[in-house]
Order: C-alpha cells, then sequence, then structure tokens
C-alpha cells in the first residue's frame, strides 16, 4: 500500500468513515511505516488538544437576528425564470450526487496535512510557552450579573448581556510568576483555611529553600504576603506556617524581626510564641529583641513561655 492512500485511510479512520475491509491492511502498513504511524499519532494528539477546547453555542438572541436578516436578505434578491432554477438545481444536484464524498475526503486530508506542517513549523521557530495550561469550562459557569438589556423595536425580541463567572484550573511550577500570584490570592482566601493554609505552606517552602522570596518597599510580594498571614490570619496552623517561611529573613530584614515580635508578644497560640522565641535567637543582640524576651519572661501568662524567653536571655548573657 502507498503512502498517499493510507493518509487518505488515515483521515477516514480519525472520523470513524474507514470501511472496516480496509482496517486490517491499513494497520499492517502503519507496523511497518514510521511516516504514516507519526501521521496517525499526530491526528490523534489534535483530536485530543481539541477535545481539551471549550464547545461555545450561539446564543439564542444571536440565532434569531441572524434568521431575521436572512429573510430580510432574500426578500430582496429578484425571482429567477423556471428554467434558470430548474437548470442551477439539476447541476447542483449531480454535482454532489458524484462528487461530495471524494472532495470531502480531498479538503479534509489536505486541511489536516497542511495544518499539521503549519503547526510543526510554528513549534520550530518560537520560544516554548510557559509551562501552564489553562482549561475552561464555560458551561459550568455562574452568571455574576446583568450588564444591558436591549429590545428590538416593534418586536419581543430582547437581548440581554450578562458575565458569567466562569470556574478554571491552572497547572505549572512553583517558580512561575501566575502560579506565585495565585498562591498569593490564595492566603487571602476566606472561604476556608485549607486554601490559606496549602498556599501559605507551598509559599513558606520556596522561601525556606531560598527561592525569588525578596521583599519590596511597598510590603507586596510573598515575604510581605507572609508577614500579613503572620500578624492576621485567624488560623494557628496557617501562623506557623508562615512563621517557618519568615525564618531565614529574621537577621537581614528589619521588617520580619518587627513581625516576629509582635507574634512573640501578642499571639493568642502558644504554639506561635515558642516558635517566635527560637527563631530570635540569632538576633538577640538587638535591643528590640533583648527587651521584649525580658517582658515576655515576667508577663507572659505561660509559664513555659516565661521559661524559654527567660533561658533565651541567659544564653545570651543579657540577665541582670
Amino acid at each position: 500500500m502507498k503512502c498517499e492512500v493510507t493518509l487518505d485511510q488515515i483521515v477516514l479512520m480519525g472520523y470513524g468513515e474507514l470501511p472496516d475491509e480496509l482496517v486490517d491492511g491499513l494497520e499492517q502498513h502503519l507496523a511497518g511505516c514510521e511516516n504514516c504511524r507519526r501521521e496517525l499519532n499526530a491526528l490523534r494528539a489534535m483530536d485530543e488538544h481539541l477535545a481539551l477546547r471549550p464547545v461555545l453555542e450561539p446564543s439564542p438572541n444571536l440565532l434569531a437576528q441572524s434568521r431575521m436578516r436572512l429573510d430580510d436578505e432574500l426578500d430582496t434578491i429578484p425571482a429567477h425564470g423556471f428554467l434558470t432554477r430548474l437548470r442551477v438545481n439539476f447541476f447542483a444536484w449531480v454535482g454532489h450526487l458524484q462528487s461530495a464524498p471524494a472532495l470531502a475526503t480531498l479538503l479534509v486530508g489536505v486541511g489536516f496535512l497542511s495544518g499539521n506542517f503549519v503547526h510543526r513549523y510554528q513549534v520550530a521557530h518560537q520560544p516554548k510557552p510557559a509551562n501552564v495550561t489553562t482549561l475552561s469550562r464555560p458551561a459550568d459557569g455562574v452568571i455574576a450579573n446583568i450588564t444591558g438589556i436591549v429590545q428590538t423595536p416593534n418586536s419581543e425580541l430582547v437581548q440581554v448581556n450578562y458575565n458569567r463567572v466562569v470556574p478554571e484550573t491552572v497547572e505549572g511550577s512553583l517558580d512561575e510568576p501566575r502560579i506565585r500570584e495565585l498562591l498569593m490570592m490564595g492566603m487571602k482566601s476566606a472561604a476556608t483555611s485549607g486554601v490559606r493554609a496549602n498556599s501559605v505552606a507551598l509559599l513558606s517552602g520556596e522561601c525556606k529553600v531560598g527561592h525569588d522570596c525578596t521583599g519590596q518597599a511597598d510590603g507586596k510580594g510573598i515575604r510581605g504576603e507572609l508577614m500579613v498571614a503572620l500578624r492576621y490570619d485567624k488560623d494557628p496552623g496557617v501562623r506557623m506556617k508562615a512563621l517557618e517561611g519568615l525564618q531565614h529573613y529574621v537577621g537581614v530584614d528589619r521588617r520580619v524581626r518587627d513581625a516576629i515580635l509582635e507574634a512573640l508578644m501578642h499571639d493568642d497560640d502558644a504554639r506561635v510564641r515558642t516558635a517566635a522565641i527560637g527563631m530570635l535567637e540569632p538576633v538577640q543582640s538587638d535591643s528590640s529583641v533583648r527587651q521584649a524576651l525580658r517582658t515576655v519572661s515576667t508577663q507572659d501568662e505561660n509559664p513555659y513561655i516565661r521559661t524559654a524567653s527567660f533561658q533565651a536571655l541567659q544564653g545570651a548573657g543579657d540577665i541582670q
């Protein structure tokens, strides 16, 4: 079997139109032809990619308006004679009967091969895109708000414009800016503490290994968001994760040091205050740190935390 014939049969098989008696011959040819197998794999990959794309349905308003415009345009076409209509209809019927199946198969095959070559050329001559895949499902969205209502004059046709909230899924590396931006938004989620806890844990892990966790002057960025979570999140588990992510910056960032001191003095969870004492050890020579440890060692309601603060001061040789 020639490869030209095989390519046509591959297209027919992709659309489920290949006769059963030709399947065995096609499979035998594919078993021994690498080029044809690549074309088959490319067709299957294209089908999988198209299956992930959302199917957009035209709105009822658009269909109604299109029918009305079509009727108006048809009314303006002058009527043809009987013989002219008969001749046109006859030749159109004969042409459709004789050439439509072969022509459709040829167009599908040419279109598939051309698209495959164009896709390969574009992939080979453009930089690789970011490793982010977004899947949208418009059918699962809910209507957020109505933005406009327009009625067609002298009719019952009404056009309603609205915005739809569509759920989406994004996959990518923790180093990608888009993923980090979404995780920082997840740190502020009020719907569930699980989303906040997971977001803080992932970003804290990035900071602990030194992956671009620099502080910004306006308080934004991952480090700033971790300090906000440490100060204001109601979940002590989230505050503990934020504290772990800030540990490496207590000696180099005054704002981080102040945030940990606030946690030591005012956090209502004993575990968070205890962890803060251990993280302040590298900067115990700072006067504000020593003052906070003195206050906690005498005034904290938890005897263990008072003892831990006292021992931290003693280890620094600052007991007076």
